[in-house]
């Protein structure tokens, strides 16, 4: 049997890149996998089905997603789902700016997207396995969210200090929820991506002298790739890592080592 054969997994984030690749890994495994995003989701839907696997495309603008949106959106994909067994809050955005001149808007949209908007969706599904979720479910089950974090979370970055703020607020943020709800069966996590190859990336990767300074320090001597997180996340979702709750995974081919 495939690891989340009859659960359903929940993915911000969804259309592409590292989102896309989360989403895969558990369709994988057997998993009904939501997608939350703004953008087009057509292709992450091709693929899972490619895979025999389910996928719900919900349209979703994190920009805009308030404490009550999160709510309904949580119980919308209980209504077509069934349940949520783990959610993975990937969505994000980047924008660079020098601190002394970072426009007020840049700052706002970030916060709200990578940090406000993972807040409420964790709120909401804890909100309803508290209130009947549980119960409902077999008496081993547990509630998995996984954040995902950055090595900024622990470090300041160059000419990104919103993104660096949010990513350590989602640190903060994972240990402070896992200290309130591990004794409740919910296990909250989260994954901190290295240098990885995605969209996010591509303006550094593109950047000849940023790019070999990058790689010169990577251990590991490459980046690395959507399918490096989505392996780490796809464990911290299962029964292997019941015991784990407020840890931060560095998958950074050992860039925070060095």
């Amino acid at each position: 049997m495939n690891l989340f054969t009859n659960k359903v997994t929940v993915v911000t984030g969804a259309s592409r890149g590292i989102g896309q690749a989360i989403t895969l890994a558990f369709a994988k495994e057997g998993a009904h996998a939501v997608g939350l995003d703004i953008g087009d989701q057509s292709e992450t839907a091709t693929k899972v089905r490619e895979l025999s696997a389910s996928f719900t495309a919900l349209t979703t603008d994190f920009g805009q997603l308030t404490q009550q949106g999160a709510a309904d959106l949580i119980a919308d994909i209980v209504k077509q789902a069934g349940r949520v067994d783990a959610l993975v809050n990937n969505a994000g955005i980047i924008r660079r700016a020098p601190a002394v001149d970072y426009p007020e808007a840049d700052w706002n949209a970030l916060l709200q997207i990578n940090l406000t908007a993972p807040f409420f969706l964790c709120q909401a599904v804890a909100k309803w396995w508290l209130t009947g979720g549980r119960e409902a479910s077999p008496a081993d089950a547990r509630l998995k969210i996984v954040n995902i974090a950055s090595m900024l979370s622990f470090q300041g970055g160059i000419l990104v200090p919103a993104y660096t703020a949010s990513k350590s607020g989602i640190a903060g943020l994972t240990k402070a929820l896992a200290c309130e709800w591990a004794k409740e069966r919910i296990n909250v996590n989260a994954v901190a991506p290295g240098y990885i190859a995605t969209e996010n990336t591509r303006p550094i990767r593109e950047d000849a002298q940023r790019n070999q300074s990058i790689l010169g320090r990577i251990p590991e001597g490459r980046w690395g790739t959507p399918e490096d997180i989505a392996g780490g996340c796809l464990w911290l979702a299962t029964a292997d890592a019941n015991y784990l709750n407020g840890t931060i995974l560095n998958i950074d081919g050992g860039w925070l080592s060095r």
